[in-house]
């Protein structure tokens, strides 16, 4: 029986604001438009702006060696996405896992699947939050970059998906997910994260410190100056960073509706004021704002407003992005010296304790003002206990992150090993992992060498790694 014309104006109606139909049972292109956009701004985060961000921040001789290993990501992740990743993350299951509804994809067709968008398509759906899922270890590789042998990574990461990621998705936005406050009535943990506070960085930065203190530090650590091989290429990928973070964001609305504007919005807001924020402190005390420091800043504040984009006003932005200007830098710059400890690239001190302190001050700042989904089943605790409900969390998203890094680091190090042998370390890992060089400067005429005081420095000859 075909739908009267009230129901087709009310669906049409509904399209418009991104409201649930009463008959029509398909995807709108304004919608899918926009996510498919958001899927491709994502992807393009890390491919190529973290591979470039991380990139300069190396040593040249091992700038194709952080390359590898994103590309690495987005491949191996991509294979364990269509396998039963989507379907462990997103089909209904247990509140800890899905199920394998969806493995293979099956059934992921161009119809919405209505338990997260009525108006996107399930299929782009699916390959956009397979974008997270790429990114989400790929941020891991900046805490033990120049050290850890390319296939102990690989194999850290099918196993970290498998134990830490897939299952925290779930847990955070699947439709039955323990920790999904905003949409499941039965949830044990009423916590909120819009975009990936916990699920992408707070896993990512916990598992980096873990990872980085059993890899243990580089050779030389603390005796000679590990110095960015290219700050060009990290202002670079800076830029793409903070482009594709509205995709990021933005599209965690899963629409193009107002919620998504709003996070656009608070996005643009944190990461401006975080990158203004952050110099400002070395300027006051080095004595002089750094490139480094404002790519920094940039990035701190885009981690820091991820799970509360879509929950917060502009000032409540405002005031989140000169948190996460202090905070992150504080870590960056006094804890990490205090502890002695070789993050290599930051990634605990900008994503593990970034994403921290975004997903509590989500607890305080978010408002029904913002997302009236608030009210859907959390009228009695925003405003009031939910920052208690975001410590709980936190808490199981760091215990998680930590517990199962330490176990699969470990049985990786007994088994492939973790690290190349001191000398391929010395070499760099573009001619040992790889083979390859990533410059070849004709007035030299070298090969995967360093520069010295005095010019080029001859490499050695290639070193095996060790076992």
């Amino acid at each position: 029986m075909n739908p009267d014309l009230a129901t087709r104006v009310a669906d049409l109606e509904a399209y418009v604001t991104n409201g649930t139909p009463k008959a029509l049972m398909t995807s709108g292109p304004g919608h899918n438009a926009w996510m498919m956009t958001s899927a491709a701004l994502v992807l393009f985060m890390t491919l190529p702006g973290l591979a470039l961000f991380y990139g300069g921040l190396v040593r040249r001789k091992n700038v194709l060696s952080v390359l590898a290993q994103c590309l690495g990501c987005a491949g191996v992740v991509t294979i364990l996405w269509w396998a039963v990743g989507y379907s462990l993350t997103f089909a209904s299951g247990s509140p800890v896992l899905g199920s394998l509804k969806f493995a293979l994809l099956k059934a992921v067709t161009s119809a919405p699947n209505g338990d997260y968008a009525a108006w996107v398509s399930q299929n782009v759906f699916a390959m956009y939050q397979l974008m997270f899922a790429i990114i989400t270890p790929a941020l891991i590789i900046g805490a033990i970059a120049e050290r850890m042998k390319y296939n102990a990574m690989m194999a850290f990461i099918v196993a970290w998906m498998f134990v830490v990621y897939f299952p925290l998705a779930h847990m955070v936005w699947g439709v039955d997910g323990l920790m999904n406050g905003v949409w499941n009535p039965n949830a044990a943990i009423k916590a909120i994260d819009f975009a990936g506070g916990t699920v992408v960085h707070m896993s990512s930065g916990w598992s980096a410190l873990v990872l980085c203190l059993i890899l243990g530090k580089r050779t030389g650590f603390g005796k000679r100056a590990f110095l960015p091989h290219s700050l060009v290429l990290t202002m670079v990928g800076t830029g793409m960073l903070w482009v594709g973070w509205y995709g990021f964001n933005a599209g965690s609305a899963v629409a193009a509706d107002g919620i998504a504007a709003n996070a656009f919005t608070t996005t643009t807001l944190a990461a401006a004021v975080a990158a203004t924020v952050w110099p400002a402190l070395e300027w006051i005390t080095k004595r002089r704002p750094t490139v480094l420091g404002f790519c920094s800043g940039a990035v701190a504040g885009l981690v820091v407003i991820t799970p509360a984009s879509g929950f917060v006003t502009p000032t409540s932005a405002v005031l989140i992005g000169v948190l996460a200007g202090v905070v992150p830098f504080l870590a960056c710059n006094k804890l990490k010296a205090f502890f002695n400890y070789d993050d290599a690239l930051d990634t605990f001190g900008v994503h593990g304790v970034g994403g921290t302190l975004g997903a509590l001050v989500t607890g305080f700042f978010a408002t029904p003002e913002v997302n009236s989904n608030l009210k859907t089943n959390l009228a009695g605790v925003v405003g009031k206990t939910l920052w208690v409900e975001q410590l709980k969390a936190m808490g199981l998203t760091l215990s998680l992150s930590v517990l199962a890094t330490t176990v699969l680091a470990y049985a990786i190090k007994f088994t492939l090993g973790l690290r190349p042998s001191p000398d391929a370390e010395e070499q760099g890992l573009d001619g040992t992992d790889h083979g390859e060089a990533g410059y070849h400067p004709e007035e030299g005429g070298y090969h995967g060498e360093e520069t010295g005081a005095g010019g080029p420095v001859s490499a050695p000859a290639l070193a095996k790694t060790s076992v």
